[in-house]
């Protein structure tokens, strides 16, 4: 193995962490594009004689604020050898209650970012992937105390995990752009990816990130610890 310290008889741990859209709000389990990837990983880990263990350690309606307060317990305490990141779509939503503010606002979603981009390297990982958000349906009503739909404020927090893969020399899997490509082509539309709430993943949305995803990780993880 490259440049590795791990025991071959040890497991290579990744970590998903991130909202609703890495656990699969509202469909069933073994749907989701996470469980599907694991599920995969367990095949190449079998193929290679390496054993891979698979952690989803995200939460739904989570912004990065939050995650920060969990991240010592669900990833630190365990140790992590690749993990994949995606949070934003709580980050850049706006709630009556908070007068027109985020929930997180833009600054503090990038240095949150950042923050568990190095936490999670100082307690093992190789690599970290970042995740950009899928578009939604939510282009019409704006938000509350705002002149912005969910959608565009979506595309902003998306740029925002652009930039700080670019500056923290991540692995970016830009999702958004990889649905766009798919909508421009005429394979798909956004409203046939998301529930009927114009935001969380339907099965074919659940597909979509797994053609997009499963190859990245799965060669990320070659590159890392098999080449």
């Amino acid at each position: 193995m490259k440049d590795i310290e791990k025991d071959v008889n040890g497991s290579i741990r990744l970590v998903f962490f991130g909202d609703s859209i890495c656990v699969g709000q509202g469909i069933s389990i073994h749907k989701g594009w996470v469980t599907r990837i694991s599920a995969m990983l367990e095949d190449m880990g079998h193929d290679v004689g390496q054993e891979m263990l698979i952690e989803n350690a995200s939460v739904s309606g989570n912004t990065t604020r939050q995650a920060l307060e969990r991240m010592a317990y669900q990833v630190q305490s365990h140790g992590v050898d690749l993990m994949l990141v995606q949070f934003g779509m709580n980050d850049c939503n706006h709630w009556e209650s908070d007068k027109g503010l985020p929930r997180v606002c833009k600054e503090a979603f990038r240095a949150n970012l950042q923050e568990i981009i190095a936490r999670g390297r100082r307690f093992g990982a190789r690599r970290v992937i970042l995740n950009t958000n899928h578009p939604t349906t939510r282009t019409e009503v704006l938000m509350p105390g705002e002149e912005l739909t969910y959608q565009k404020s979506n595309e902003i927090y998306n740029q925002i995990v652009r930039d700080v893969a670019a500056d923290e020399k991540t692995i970016l899997n830009d999702v958004e752009k990889h649905f766009f490509n798919e909508i421009s082509e005429g394979k798909t539309q956004v409203s046939d990816c998301v529930l009927k709430d114009g935001l969380h993943l339907s099965e074919k949305g659940h597909d979509l990130y797994f053609k997009v995803a499963a190859p990245l990780i799965e060669e990320t993880i070659r590159e890392a610890f098999f080449s």
